[in-house]
């Protein structure tokens, strides 16, 4: 598994679109399908799962 020390142990949705170079529109939508774990804290704030943010963003495959 690739490590990524800039990635914070919660990442906002900001931070997880950055990661995979995507838009936070996308990144909600990976979490309403349930392929992203995230949680609410408080009203507002929605913190991903660190795990599951890089477990997403690994390659498939291998090309030669």
């Amino acid at each position: 598994m690739f490590d990524f020390p800039a990635l914070p142990a919660q990442p906002t949705i900001a931070q997880a679109a950055h990661h995979l170079n995507c838009s936070s529109t996308h990144i909600r939508r990976l979490i309403a399908s349930g392929q992203l774990k995230a949680r609410r804290i408080g009203v507002r704030a929605i913190r991903i799962d660190r795990e599951s943010l890089l477990k997403l963003g690994q390659p498939v495959g291998g090309a030669r």
